[in-house]
């Protein structure tokens, strides 16, 4: 059996009809996982689902905005209806409403991206786990960012969200873990997403963040996949607690001249 089967896994992964929510859905479902994809419009998730199911994947749609409680209790609820469990939660969704310095961030500004980046992950897990912890198997993967390691001079409040989704990781880790269920990060770098478009769009200035890589490339939304499926399949067992970085090395390398 490969270490990477998820075979019969029910998947549930939030902001999943597009980009690395998608990628992670299309490559679990791939290795065998019944995947849930979840976003806000209900349209674009039964898209999704039907690209999945279109090449012998299962899948279902349900539409969710993670920013209300009662939503994401809706989606939880209606997984476990259509079927009776959750193995693996991937919160995926995120929001960035603001752009520039964090003294010229707005309190409401500031405020939606913590409840979205942060505290809908706390949210979801605190709706799934329990029941994994009955079974004693399961796994929590926070989609994170390599903002969280740096400080920046315009995405301010958007790193502090995401340097806050590591340690939420590290404390569900420790807490949930004497029920045998692990608790990653997975933090990208420049991914080429429709979220991340504004650094990427212009071709001059997409080859300059290429070029800061050691990869030389920026990333592609299956790179982000991979990692997801190592995490949540039985190759990632004995990771819990961890941040892995998918960032063609721009955390390491990025201070290099550009060549």
């Amino acid at each position: 059996m490969s270490m990477f089967d998820l075979t019969d896994k029910v998947a549930l992964i939030t902001g999943s009809s597009r980009g690395i929510g998608k990628a992670i859905a299309m490559q679990m479902a791939a290795h065998g996982a019944r995947v849930v994809i979840s976003s806000r419009k209900l349209e674009s998730c039964e898209s999704a689902a039907a690209e999945i199911t279109a090449v012998g994947g299962t899948a279902m749609a349900q539409a969710c905005n993670v920013g209300s409680k009662t939503e994401l209790q809706g989606l939880v609820d209606a997984t476990l209806a259509r079927w009776s469990r959750i193995d693996i939660v991937v919160c995926n969704a995120a929001a960035n409403p603001t752009f520039g310095p964090l003294l010229k961030t707005t309190d409401e500004a500031f405020d939606k991206v913590i409840h979205t980046n942060l505290h809908s992950p706390l949210w979801l897990c605190n709706m799934t786990l329990p029941a994994m912890a009955e079974r004693k198997d399961g796994v929590a993967i926070i989609v994170s960012s390599i903002g969280g390691f740096i400080g920046s001079a315009h995405l301010g409040a958007y790193c502090v969200s995401k340097a806050a989704d590591m340690q939420l990781a590290r404390n569900l880790a420790v807490e949930w873990g004497p029920h045998n269920i692990r608790v990653n990060c997975i933090a990208p770098g420049i991914i080429r997403t429709h979220f991340s478009k504004a650094l990427w769009a212009d071709p001059q200035r997409g080859a300059a963040f290429a070029r800061m890589n050691p990869l030389r490339r920026l990333g592609d939304p299956d790179d982000v996949a991979g990692v997801a499926v190592l995490l949540a399949s039985r190759a990632g067992n004995f990771i819990t607690g961890q941040t892995i970085v998918v960032d063609g090395g721009s955390v390491i390398g990025g201070n290099e001249p550009l060549l």
